[in-house]
């Protein structure tokens, strides 16, 4: 049965218009998206079997060209429209983050520094550069290493938030293994970094680690 013949209430756009975006399942979203279905079926039912072969919503999201135009239904008009859809989505997270807002929110933090470092597969260390008032004035990934770790300088580190006239930062890095455990090492190379900022009375407010769903707030774990 096409779409447009089920009951208005079970139809994607409908249902979003009247229930909001979060009553949609995965496989609605995408159908949205999709716009229509192939020969056979129709535009959820095409979305739930690309869910069903990439393995989920994340793993279609960060296909590369090549993989995502392997199925059907799809091509590289529709991998251009979805990469636009995720960039605009990664600038208005981050324009939630600018300049001209405090730094008070480490929800909207997390999932920010989630949308910048999550799907790397190699470690990748970031700083937050924020003004005296806790406002956004760089973000900069400064170190990225293997899947064991990266190599941190802390005098690069300081050296960068002088260069921003930073009074205080906030550090992130990602766990490639999903896991947003802090390590032992993770917490020595905090600390260091804080004794070596504190020199040119510069703060260090939080280290957050990425995990693949869930942050580490080493703040919030009495690390800092």
């Amino acid at each position: 049965m096409a779409i447009k013949d089920w009951p208005a209430n079970e139809r994607p756009r409908e249902k979003l218009l009247q229930q909001g975006t979060a009553s949609l399942s995965d496989a609605e979203l995408l159908a949205i998206f999709l716009r229509t279905g192939v020969q056979g079926l129709s535009a959820v039912d095409l979305a739930r079997k690309l869910l069903a072969d990439f393995g989920g919503l994340r793993p279609l999201l960060e296909a590369d060209l090549a993989t995502f135009s392997q199925q059907h239904g799809l091509g590289q008009a529709k991998f251009v429209q979805l990469q636009a859809v995720l960039e605009m989505s990664r600038r208005h997270l981050e324009s939630t983050l600018n300049r001209g807002n405090a730094f008070t929110d480490a929800t909207t933090t997390s999932n920010y520094l989630q949308r910048q470092l999550r799907h790397f597969d190699h470690e990748v260390f970031a700083c937050l550069f924020l003004d005296t008032r806790h406002r956004l004035i760089s973000f900069e990934p400064l170190f990225r290493g293997t899947i064991d770790g990266a190599n941190v300088y802390p005098r690069e580190v300081v050296k960068q938030a002088l260069k921003h006239n930073a009074a205080a930062v906030i550090f992130a890095h990602n766990h490639p293994s999903g896991v947003a455990e802090p390590s032992q090492a993770d917490i020595q190379i905090t600390k260091r970094l804080q004794s070596a900022l504190a020199l040119v009375d510069i703060r260090v407010l939080d280290h957050i680690i990425v995990g693949d769903a869930l942050t580490c707030s080493l703040a919030q774990t009495g690390v800092i």
